[in-house]
């Protein structure tokens, strides 16, 4: 049920031209090159660490990996990792 109410959100999203990220409340990620991640739409920090930053979102988690990991600031719906990024995986 769940996949099916997305779905329908999804498609009038679509028709509307709205912003997925506005109407699904999907994450939002901007990397710039390998060291600085911004992250909208997430709802709280699980895991911190210097080599691992595990973030919760509407649509499961996101796991941030790499070295000299910092949050360098967050509010309640952005935040902004620095350090050198290796990866980034999606959980659910």
């Amino acid at each position: 049920m769940k996949e099916k109410n997305h779905s329908l959100k999804y498609k009038v999203a679509e028709l509307a031209e709205a912003p997925k990220d506005v109407v699904l409340g999907t994450p939002v990620l901007t990397m710039t090159g390998q060291m600085e991640l911004c992250l909208e739409n997430y709802r709280g920090i699980i895991e911190y660490t210097d080599t691992v930053v595990r973030i919760q979102t509407k649509i499961g988690q996101i796991k941030v990996s790499g070295r000299n990991l910092l949050v360098a600031y967050y509010t309640n719906d952005e935040m902004k990792v620095n350090g050198r990024i290796d990866s980034i995986e999606y959980q659910n």
